[in-house]
Protein backbone atom coordinates (compact mmCIF):
# COMPACT_ATOMS: atom_id res chain seq x y z
CA UNK A 1 0.00 0.00 0.00
CA UNK A 2 1.31 3.52 -0.50
CA UNK A 3 1.01 6.51 1.77
CA UNK A 4 -1.22 8.39 -0.58
CA UNK A 5 -4.02 6.37 -1.01
CA UNK A 6 -5.78 7.15 2.30
CA UNK A 7 -6.64 9.73 4.35
CA UNK A 8 -8.43 13.21 3.80
CA UNK A 9 -7.88 14.63 0.36
CA UNK A 10 -6.87 18.49 0.20
CA UNK A 11 -9.45 20.87 -1.64
CA UNK A 12 -8.14 22.54 -3.96
CA UNK A 13 -7.79 26.21 -3.58
CA UNK A 14 -10.47 28.45 -4.52
CA UNK A 15 -9.30 31.43 -6.89
CA UNK A 16 -9.07 34.99 -5.38
CA UNK A 17 -12.01 37.35 -6.09
CA UNK A 18 -11.47 40.24 -8.05
CA UNK A 19 -11.55 44.15 -5.99
CA UNK A 20 -15.28 44.65 -7.19
CA UNK A 21 -15.36 48.62 -8.21
CA UNK A 22 -18.21 49.69 -5.69
CA UNK A 23 -20.82 52.48 -6.89
CA UNK A 24 -22.17 55.36 -4.57
CA UNK A 25 -25.25 53.20 -4.38
CA UNK A 26 -23.23 50.22 -2.73
CA UNK A 27 -21.19 52.46 -0.57
CA UNK A 28 -24.14 54.41 1.14
CA UNK A 29 -25.43 50.43 1.28
CA UNK A 30 -22.63 49.36 3.18
CA UNK A 31 -22.46 52.61 5.40
CA UNK A 32 -26.14 52.22 6.30
CA UNK A 33 -25.58 48.64 7.44
CA UNK A 34 -22.74 49.65 9.94
CA UNK A 35 -24.64 52.53 11.53
CA UNK A 36 -27.12 49.70 12.32
CA UNK A 37 -24.63 47.39 13.40
CA UNK A 38 -23.24 50.02 15.87
CA UNK A 39 -27.00 50.67 16.82
CA UNK A 40 -28.02 46.83 17.66
CA UNK A 41 -24.54 46.26 19.53
CA UNK A 42 -24.92 49.78 21.69
CA UNK A 43 -28.91 48.34 22.69
CA UNK A 44 -26.97 44.83 23.67
CA UNK A 45 -24.72 46.48 25.33
CA UNK A 46 -27.82 48.53 27.13
CA UNK A 47 -29.72 45.26 27.48
CA UNK A 48 -26.87 43.39 29.29
CA UNK A 49 -26.69 46.51 31.64
CA UNK A 50 -30.06 45.63 33.32
CA UNK A 51 -30.32 42.11 33.63
CA UNK A 52 -33.50 39.87 33.37
CA UNK A 53 -36.70 41.84 32.67
CA UNK A 54 -38.73 39.17 34.88
CA UNK A 55 -37.02 39.54 38.50
CA UNK A 56 -40.18 37.57 40.21
CA UNK A 57 -39.24 34.10 39.74
CA UNK A 58 -41.60 31.03 40.72
CA UNK A 59 -44.76 33.05 41.53
CA UNK A 60 -46.08 31.29 45.34
CA UNK A 61 -49.59 32.07 46.58
CA UNK A 62 -50.46 33.49 50.01
CA UNK A 63 -51.29 30.59 51.47
CA UNK A 64 -48.94 28.21 53.89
Amino acid sequence: MSSREGGKKKPLKAPKKDAKDLDEDDMAFKLKQKEQQKAIDAAKANASKKGPLVGGGIKKSGKK
